[in-house]
């Protein structure tokens, strides 16, 4: 984590910003939650889909990437309501499984369930991809002209433009010179206008701007399970849906602290900021 920009490498930086994202967990069935940041699997399916990957391509090197996600603006949960059936008219399985994980068929037979979707809408969240230069020039080259279309974590999210932040100045390398944690504190706030907005007019004004950030480490204190493997012993990892199975990974979190893109009052400039813990969220 304290990594020189020297000896870290580069980092492809993603700006992952649309009106809807939803980064499914452990939720299956009738209700998908989202987390409320992208998940690595999510990360990964992405890029994958931009190399023009099948879902039952091994995905061993892309397990490898290390990640690191900022959130610029958290949005709010949306909870959307449907109904789903079967096209082929027949009784849809119930949501109990058997002892072999397979879903029970409904009794009576039901022909029509209610499901609940939850997304976040209007978040934007910047992502700090780090890995060897020849692999992170292959995949700039894939996000720019996918193979597939991208979504942030469903097929019904199109991402925003833009979707890849070039590094300041063209660089020298194939992206962002530093590890993901020094990339992260570099990248520009990406903030909607409306968002900016509603934290320049806090009275007083927020003189800096603090943003949580998680990062792939070994050592670090949280664990998240969402790195993708396969059910089947000894088969590389893969988005198969028939064996497809997730492990677990450790994340370091922490904060960066990026300049306010407003004029700061020279006049309150040394006093102590005001502590509002939801600011960032614009209440």
């Amino acid at each position: 984590m304290t990594t020189t920009a020297s000896s870290a490498g580069h980092c492809l930086v993603l700006r992952l910003a649309g009106p809807l994202q939803s980064w499914g967990g452990a939720s299956m069935f009738n209700r998908r939650d989202t987390q409320p940041e992208p998940t690595k699997s999510g990360l990964i399916g992405l890029l994958a889909a931009a190399q023009g990957r099948r879902r039952t391509d091994p995905i061993e090197d892309l397990l490898e990437l290390t990640f690191g996600v900022r959130t610029d603006q958290p949005g709010t949960l949306l909870r959307d309501y449907h109904t789903v059936s079967d096209y082929r008219g027949r009784p849809l399985p119930s949501a109990a499984v058997s002892a072999k994980g397979m879903q029970k068929p409904t009794s009576p037979a039901k022909h029509t369930h209610i499901t609940e979707r939850y997304y976040l809408q209007d978040a934007v969240f910047v992502v700090a991809v780090h890995a060897p230069d020849p692999l992170l020039a292959a995949l700039a080259d894939a996000v720019s002209v996918p193979a597939f279309p991208l979504a942030l974590g469903r097929r019904s999210c199109p991402p925003t433009h833009p979707l890849l932040l070039p590094p300041p100045g063209g660089g020298s390398g194939p992206g962002w010179a530093g590890s993901p944690l020094e990339v992260l504190a570099a990248v520009p706030w990406q903030a909607s206008r409306a968002h900016r907005d509603r934290l320049a007019n806090l009275k007083p004004q927020p003189r800096t701007i603090d943003l949580p950030v998680s990062v792939d480490d070994p050592q670090g204190e949280d664990v998240r399970r969402d790195l993708p493997a396969s059910s089947l012993p000894g088969a590389p990892a893969s988005f198969d849906p028939r064996h497809r199975a997730f492990t677990s990974r450790r994340v370091r979190q922490g904060w960066v602290q990026l300049p306010a893109p407003w004029p700061v009052d020279p006049a309150t400039a040394d006093a102590p900021a005001a502590h509002d813990p939801f600011a960032l969220l614009g209440w």
